[in-house]
This record gives structure tokens, sequence and C-alpha cells, in this order.
């Protein structure tokens, strides 16, 4: 991986914000949650707090236990270390999540929030974001949705709402505007779409994204009652791979109803995440990621 200028700035006395890149890239992201990843494992004292974005990261640190010319240099010996590996890899894994598409929560919520903050009153945001994208309908775009894997880029804005970001050729990814004036209202694990982003919500609130559907398991348990968050209250990290999986009312109902008695867990396979291959072969390194959930 070839060097680039990153951007190192101060935020006061606690602060070290690494910008990698200007425009989110998988490459970008790659060196950002690698030098993430780098810094958890490595646990060094002084370091208070790692927040990978897009294609940057902030870093909260104590000062009085971790000069800041120690963590600067510490960081910059990350990022070379990231850009001169002959080959990018990442230890990550690819989760399972089941989606109700173009359901009536989200569809109802919607339709309170045409006039004044939507570009299409008419018809709904599935049937927007298909016209945008010149597709033929709102199954059309369901399906591009839901047949290729999604990175999580990051995760913040609210706790526990990842963004995530479709691993296939740049002129095949959808893009769809969000709303003209954000809702003060979406429901709780909503599936939405922002530019070439998907958010799924983790609670209740507002919201600018066009809704797509809604997801039937928690991904912010602050209770921790279900297994897959014995060790964080948030599900999703970054790098993690998503599959996002259509289902109907019959299997969301399915599904709460295990949520309620505890005893629901996500579908996933641990892999390795290679950059050289997503970036050359997508499509065909696309099916070899989804065949470690064929068989989890």
């Amino acid at each position: 991986m070839t060097g680039t200028d990153a951007r190192y700035t101060w935020g006061g006395d606690e602060f070290l914000f690494v910008e990698i890149d200007r425009e989110m890239t998988l490459e970008a992201n790659f060196i950002v949650t690698s030098i993430a990843h780098a810094l958890d494992e490595e646990a060094r004292g002084g370091i208070i707090d790692v927040c990978p974005a897009n294609a940057s990261l902030l870093i909260r640190f104590d000062p009085d236990r971790l000069p800041p010319a120690e963590l600067e240099a510490v960081v910059r010996g990350h990022e070379h270390a990231v850009r001169a590996r002959t080959e990018q890899r990442l230890r990550t894994r690819i989760v399972e999540v089941p989606v109700w598409y173009n359901d009536p929560y989200t569809n109802e919520t919607a339709q309170r929030f045409r006039e004044g903050y939507h570009q299409r009153p008419e018809g709904n945001d599935l049937d927007y974001a298909a016209e945008v994208n010149g597709l033929a309908d709102a199954e059309e775009f369901i399906r591009r949705h839901h047949e290729s894997p999604w990175l999580v880029s990051m995760v913040g804005f609210v706790a526990g709402l990842p963004f995530l970001y479709q691993l296939v050729d740049r002129d095949r990814q959808l893009e769809v505007p969000k709303y003209l004036s954000p809702r003060t209202d979406t429901p709780a694990l909503t599936v939405g779409y922002g530019g070439c982003f998907t958010a799924h919500y983790s609670v209740r609130g507002a919201g600018g994204y066009q809704m797509l559907g809604i997801a039937p398991a928690p991904i912010f348990d602050p209770g921790q009652r279900l297994a897959d968050f014995e060790d964080f209250m948030v599900f999703f990290r970054t790098g993690d791979l998503v599959k996002y999986r259509p289902v109907d009312e019959t299997e969301y109902r399915a599904i709460q109803a295990e949520v309620e008695a505890g005893t629901y867990r996500y579908k996933q396979a641990a892999v390795t995440f290679t950059l050289a291959e997503a970036l050359a072969h997508p499509d065909a390194y696309n099916r070899t990621l989804l065949e470690a959930l064929d068989v989890a």
C-alpha cells in the first residue's frame, strides 16, 4: 500500500485526531480500522478511548500518563506498519442480519414526514430509492441491497449505530440522498440509507436517511441480556462484515419472540478480510465471504 500524507492534529490537551484521507475509501478505512485494532490490542496505558471513523480516528488520552509526542510516535508507527505490509489482512467476522424490508412501521413513519421533509411526496422511501438509482422498482433495490456484503466503516452518532459501506465496485454502489429535512422520529432498528451508506438505527429518534425496513433483533443492549452482548453492550465493531437477509412478517415475529426469551443469537463466522482481493475481484471475493456464513 503506497503512502499518503495523513493529517495529525490536536484537540486541546486530551485528543489526537488522525485524518487518513478526506473521503471514504476501502483503503483509507482499512488503515483506520487496523490502527484502531492495533491500539486496542496494545492496551497502552494512558489511552482512554479510540474512536475510528470512515477515514479518520480520534484518540482520547491522559497527557499526565502518556506524553503527546509519545502517543503521536506510537500511532505513526502503526500507520507506517499497515502501509508497509505486503498483504493487508484484518481478522474480523461476518454477521447475518435479518431485515423485514418494506415493513409497515417505517412506511407509516415515512408517510408522516412526506410534506416539507421529503423530495417525493408520493410513494415511500424505497420507491424513491429505486427511482434515483434508475432501478425498475423497490424490489430490485431491495435485492441490490441484500445480495452483497457490507463493511462496518464506523460506529457512532448515537450509541451502537453502525454505518456500513457496500463491498461492490464504485460504479455499482447504490446512492440515495437523505431527506430534505431530518425527521423527528425513526423507529428503533430501522435500516436506512443516505449517500452511499447504510445506517442501522440502534434506538428510536431523529433521522434523515431513507428508511428501507426494520430489523427484529437489537444491536444495542445496555442490560446485556443476550449472549451476543456478553462482552459489550454495543454489538457492531468497525471492520465487521454484514450480510442482510430479507425476512417476512412471520419470521420477524419469531425472531422477536426469541429476543424476548433471551435465546436469540446472531449467525456469524470468523473471517480474514484481505484488502487486495476485495479490490481486485470484488464479486468472487464476496462469494468467498458469504460461504463462511453458509457453513457457520
